[in-house]
């Protein structure tokens, strides 16, 4: 497990990109954290680490997001507003979990049950009592 703490929307989109930089081809990443902590910030700053220079903004209703021009594809998943599981299949999930590009999924707690065998966690959490922009980002591999 690894806890990084950063200051500003800046050092965590660096974080991202520090991410994206060294990601593989077949990783999927998960991101949690409540609303307004940062989960897009860090996922611009991976898609620039891959290298993808178009606006990134969370699939809110359109679930998954493909970015192609990065050195992996890209597949952002934002699964807040799923209904149930059986949704993801009817996106075709397993393509993209199994598939050759880097997967990050926000609210992946809610889709648990699907997740592969091993994946990386990544949590936001903000303290108040640190600042406004503090927050404590902890990476670990499930």
């Amino acid at each position: 497990m690894k806890i990084i703490e950063t200051h500003s929307a800046g050092e965590t989109f660096e974080l991202g990109r520090q991410i994206g930089q060294q990601a593989a081809a077949g990783e999927v990443y998960t991101l949690t954290g409540d609303l307004g902590v940062g989960k897009t910030v860090l996922t611009q700053g991976v898609a620039a680490g891959l290298g993808i220079d178009e606006p990134v903004c969370s699939p809110t209703f359109t679930i998954v997001q493909v970015y192609e021009e990065g050195r992996l594809p890209f597949y952002h998943f934002d699964v807040y507003r799923i209904g149930d599981v059986e949704e993801m299949d009817e996106i075709g999930y397993e393509d993209y979990f199994y598939g050759d590009g880097l997967c990050l999924i926000e609210w992946a707690n809610l889709i648990e049950e699907i997740l592969p065998e091993t994946y990386r966690r990544i949590t936001i959490e903000k303290d108040l009592e640190k600042g406004f922009d503090y927050r404590r980002i902890t990476i670990e591999t499930c």
